[in-house]
Formats: structure tokens, sequence, C-alpha cells
């Protein structure tokens, strides 16, 4: 998930040429303040407070212990290199109206129970997490170790993400959606279609439902 697909999410996909313009990426987000916002244009309170109320999220995630190194943090080789990697997008269904509903304390909670178990399960399925996105996490099947069915075990634990996470004793249920790609991508940084197609079908899923690059993938199939 990106800036623009994040400021989409919320809504407020009408500030996203301000965001362009004034070059607030990732590292950025969480240190704007109200008046940073007001400055950029952003000049609706209600608008304001939503997207400050979306950024403390985000900054509660950050801090979760759990957290693992992004591939692009991993020592590279000079030499960026192709490799064939399966690519999963994990989204928290509904991360925004839970940010209106709960105190940034019980929401890092929240954030942290759902970051541990994706984690957790793919982890037993041979996937990496590679970056924690807000809401959003990314996870790679064949990184740093390729495995012969990497494809399958994605869905394998798409699918066991899913239960697990809708399982979690949290102060309100969870549901997430995903979307798996898997193709040729170039090492470094993890650069090519096939991270983008992941997050666009992660957008087309519904809840509670992973959706592969063709039609969907068959939920039986991976049982």
């Amino acid at each position: 998930m990106d800036i623009e697909a994040w400021l989409q999410g919320l809504g407020l996909e009408r500030y996203i040429t301000a965001f362009r313009d004034n070059e607030i990426n990732w590292a950025v987000l969480p240190k704007l303040t109200a008046d940073d916002l007001k400055d950029i244009g952003v000049t609706a309170v209600g608008h304001r407070r939503m997207l400050l109320e979306a950024i403390a999220a985000l900054g509660a995630s950050v801090a979760i212990p759990t957290v693992r190194a992004a591939v692009s943090d991993v020592s590279a080789p000079a030499e960026a290199e192709r490799r064939q990697l399966t690519v999963m997008f994990c989204d928290l269904v509904g991360s925004t109206p839970l940010s209106t509903r709960f105190d940034p304390e019980d929401l890092r909670e929240i954030v942290g129970a759902y970051h541990r178990s994706v984690a957790d399960t793919v982890g037993r399925f041979g996937g990496f997490v590679a970056k924690y996105m807000g809401d959003g996490v990314l996870i790679y099947f064949g990184y740093p170790e390729a495995h012969e069915d990497d494809a399958e075990r994605a869905g394998h634990a798409g699918l066991a993400v899913i239960d697990a996470v809708g399982r979690l004793a949290t102060q309100e249920p969870l549901n997430v959606r995903i979307g798996i790609a898997t193709g040729l991508v170039v090492e470094r940084g993890v650069v090519g279609e096939t991270p983008n197609l992941a997050a666009r079908l992660q957008a087309l899923a519904r809840p509670g439902t992973l959706v592969g690059p063709k039609t969907g993938i068959d939920r039986e199939k991976f049982r």
C-alpha cells in the first residue's frame, strides 16, 4: 500500500496531489501536525482530524517489537538480480472506523495483535514479513529462502491468516482482505509488476477473502 492508496482508503483521495506536491512519504507522514496539514491545503477540520487519527494508528504499529526488517533494508549484493517471488498483501478491513472508535493505546493493542497473528501464521508456511505499512502487511514467499511450492504456500498461508485474524480475541472482531501475485522481480527493493499486482488484487478482494492473479483463488483448493 502506498500513500495514494492510503488516502483513497480514507476517502480523502482529493488530497493525493497535495501530498505528492509536498513530497510527503511514509517517513514524513508520522511527523505531520495539524498545522502541516493546514499548510498543504487540508482546510476542513474534520478531514484533518481523520488524517491525524489515521496517522496515529500508523505510528502505533511502527513501535510493535515484532516488526521484522524490510527486504530493502537487508544487505543486498552489488548487482541487483532477478528472481521469482510470490508477493502477498494483507490489509485490515475497516481500520479507519477502528481509529475513530478506540483511543491510541487500545488501537495499538488491536493492531499489535493483528500484526503478530499475521507474522506468526505466515511464518509457519515459510513467508517473510517484509514490511508493515500501517494496517497493511507486505509478505514475501521465495525470499530469503526459495521453495518450489512458494505460490501454494502463499495460498495456504493467506487462508490461514484470514481464519487466525478472525479468531483474535480483540475488543472488536477483525477481518482482512488479501492479494497474492507471483512473478519476476528485481531483488534489490523488490521492484517490478508483481508487488503492484498483489496490491491491486488486495484492493479488489472482498472482506475475508484472498484473490490471485486471474479469477481468484478457490478457498477449498487450499484447505
